[in-house]
C-alpha cells in the first residue's frame, strides 16, 4: 500500500527525502506515536473501569488484580515471540491486525455477562497490544535517524498520553452511563486503522528499498557475552521495580484515594490522570536527556531518585498526594526509553526480540504486581500496599552495575 493514498504529496516527498538521507523522519514518528496513543488508550480503559466492574460483578481486590494479570500476561507472553518472528519476517501492517483484536475485546467487555467473560475480553485486548508493540518499536527505530532515545520517547509519549486520557473519558462517558458505553471508544480503533495503513505503506517501501542493497552496517559493543547478558538482567530487574510500583498506582490508586480521603469515583479518576499525564511528560524529558547526558545516568536517577517521594506518599494529605503523585510520575517514567534503547544497543541484531522482551516483561510485571497487591490488599488494607511498594525503587541502586555505553568501544559489522 502506498503512503500517497494517505498523505499530501508535499508530505510524502519530505518523508521520502528524510528516509533516503537516513535523517529522523518526524512525520512517521508522530504517526506511530499517535498509533501508540490509540492502542494504549484502549488498553487503559480496562483499569479505568475497575470501580464500575467492582460494583457490577461484586469483585474483591484479588479479582480486580486477576483482571490486570490476565490482560498484561496475555500481552507479555506473546510479545517476545512476535518480536522474534518479525525480526526475520517483518510485517508492515501487523498493527492493523492487533487493533482488530483489541476492538473485539472492547466489544466483549461492553456486553460481558459474567466475570469470566470480562477476563476473556481483556485477554483479547492484551493480544492486540502484543502484536502492536514489537513492530511499532522497530518502526520508530528505523525512523530515528540515529536519535534513538528521542525517537523512542516520542513513541512512548503517545502511549502514555493515551493511557492518561482513558480515565478522564471513562469518568465522563462510561461511569455515569454504564458499561455498554465503552462501545464509543471503538471510534479510536477505526481512526487508528487509517494511521496504521499510512505507517505500513511507508515501512513496506523501506523494506522494498533494502532488497538487493548492501547489508546495513551494525554497531556491535565490544563487551563479553557475560557482561551483555548481566546488563540485560539488571535492566529487567529495574523494569520489575518500576512496573510493580506502577501497577500499584494504575490498578488501585483510585480505591486508595476514595478509601483514605472519601472522594468520589470521578475525583479519584482525576488524581489518576495527574499521575498518567506526568508519566507522559517524564517519558519525553527522559528520552531527550538520555541522548544528551547518557542513558545509564537517566536510568539510575529515574528508578532510585523516586524513592524519597514514594516513601512520603502513604503519609501525605490529599493536597500533597496530588503533588507527590505528579513528581513520582515524572521521575519514574523518564527511564523506559533509555532502558529500551540501552538494551537495543547491547543486542543490535535483535531489535524486535529486545522490544518484545522488554515490553512483554514490563506488562508481565504489571500484571503480576496487580494480582499480588490485590491479594495483599484483601488481607490487610489498600493503604498497606503503598507502604510496602514505597521501598521498591531502592532496587535502582543496581544500575551502578551497568557499563557506560558512551565509553564502550564498538565494532562495525554487516
Amino acid at each position: 500500500m502506498n503512503t500517497k493514498l494517505f498523505a499530501p504529496k508535499t508530505l510524502v516527498n519530505k518523508i521520502n527525502e528524510q528516509t533516503v538521507n537516513q535523517k529522523t523522519v518526524f512525520p512517521i514518528l508522530l504517526a506511530i506515536s499517535f498509533g501508540h496513543l490509540c492502542n494504549d488508550f484502549l488498553q487503559a480503559i480496562v483499569p479505568a473501569v475497575y470501580p464500575l466492574l467492582k460494583t457490577n460483578y461484586n469483585l474483591s481486590f484479588a479479582q480486580i488484580g486477576m483482571i490486570t494479570f490476565c490482560y498484561q500476561v496475555s500481552s507479555s507472553l506473546l510479545q517476545p515471540l512476535v518480536g522474534t518472528y518479525t525480526d526475520k519476517h517483518p510485517k508492515p501492517y501487523s498493527q492493523m491486525i492487533g487493533m482488530i483484536c483489541s476492538m473485539f475485546g472492547v466489544i466483549l467487555l461492553s456486553y460481558a455477562p459474567s466475570y469470566a467473560m470480562v477476563l476473556c475480553a481483556v485477554i483479547l485486548i492484551g493480544i492486540g497490544s502484543s502484536i502492536f508493540h514489537p513492530e511499532s518499536s522497530r518502526v520508530s527505530y528505523v525512523a530515528s535517524g540515529g536519535k534513538r532515545s528521542l525517537a523512542q520517547s516520542i513513541f512512548q509519549i503517545g502511549g502514555n498520553t493515551g493511557t492518561a486520557l482513558a480515565p478522564l473519558l471513562v469518568a465522563w462517558i462510561v461511569l455515569p452511563k454504564g458499561q455498554q458505553h465503552l462501545l464509543w471508544f471503538l471510534v479510536v480503533g477505526f481512526i487508528a486503522q487509517f494511521v496504521y495503513a499510512f505507517i505500513g505503506g511507508w515501512y513496506k517501501d523501506v523494506l522494498k528499498s533494502q532488497v538487493g542493497k548492501k547489508k546495513k552496517v551494525i554497531r556491535i559493543p565490544e563487551l563479553s557475552k557475560l557482561r551483555v547478558w548481566t546488563s540485560i538482567v539488571v535492566l529487567l530487574l529495574l523494569i520489575f521495580s518500576k512496573y510493580f510500583y506502577v501497577a500499584s498506582i494504575s490498578s488501585y490508586f483510585q480505591f486508595y484515594t476514595m478509601d483514605k480521603f472519601g472522594i468520589s469515583e470521578v475525583q479519584a479518576q482525576v488524581y489518576l490522570f495527574y499521575f498518567l499525564l506526568a508519566v507522559a511528560a517524564g517519558t519525553l524529558i527522559g528520552g531527550f536527556f538520555g541522548d544528551k547526558v547518557g542513558r545509564k545516568y537517566i536510568i539510575w536517577f529515574s528508578v532510585l531518585g523516586v524513592a524519597p517521594f514514594t516513601m512520603l506518599l502513604p503519609y501525605a494529605s490529599l493536597e500533597w498526594t496530588g503533588i507527590l503523585i505528579v513528581i513520582i510520575g515524572l521521575i519514574l517514567s523518564s527511564a523506559f526509553p533509555s532502558i529500551l534503547v540501552y538494551a537495543q544497543e547491547l543486542l543490535p541484531r535483535k531489535i524486535g526480540m529486545v522490544s518484545g522482551l522488554f515490553y512483554g516483561f514490563a506488562f508481565g510485571m504489571g500484571g503480576l504486581g496487580s494480582a499480588v497487591l490485590g491479594w495483599w490488599a484483601d488481607r490487610t488494607s489498600i493503604e498497606n500496599i503503598y507502604m510496602i511498594c514505597a521501598y521498591l525503587p531502592l532496587i535502582g541502586i543496581i544500575a551502578a552495575l551497568l557499563p557506560n555505553m558512551k565509553k564502550v568501544k564498538f565494532r562495525e559489522e554487516e
